[in-house]
């Protein structure tokens, strides 16, 4: 992984983990519901650039190396794969939009 990359994954990450255990004390506190929301939607969000950060450090190593090593076909089938789990990519599916 490029150092840039980890790094800024990274960071993203640990902000995201203290977000989420304020967001579990909300909820714990029975706090206004479109309040949680909001900061659920924000997780999320920040979750996703996450993401963005790792598909492109993927793209820039992993995926150059397998191209100019004549793997390309086996890098798509692996992206798309991989893509599947993306929401932003594919949309919700049906279990992710019922309610608990």
């Amino acid at each position: 992984m490029k150092p840039n990359h980890k790094q800024s994954a990274l960071n993203r990450l640990k902000t995201v983990r203290g977000h989420l255990e304020a967001v579990i004390s909300m909820v714990e506190e029975e706090r206004y519901c479109p309040e949680i929301m909001k900061q659920v939607s924000a997780l999320q969000s920040s979750l996703e650039r996450v993401n963005r950060i790792l598909l492109q450090n993927h793209l820039e190593t992993c995926v150059q190396e397998a191209v100019a090593a004549g793997r390309t076909a086996e890098i798509v089938d692996e992206l798309m794969e991989t893509m599947k789990y993306t929401a932003a990519v594919t949309g919700p599916t049906p279990s992710t939009t019922e309610a608990s």
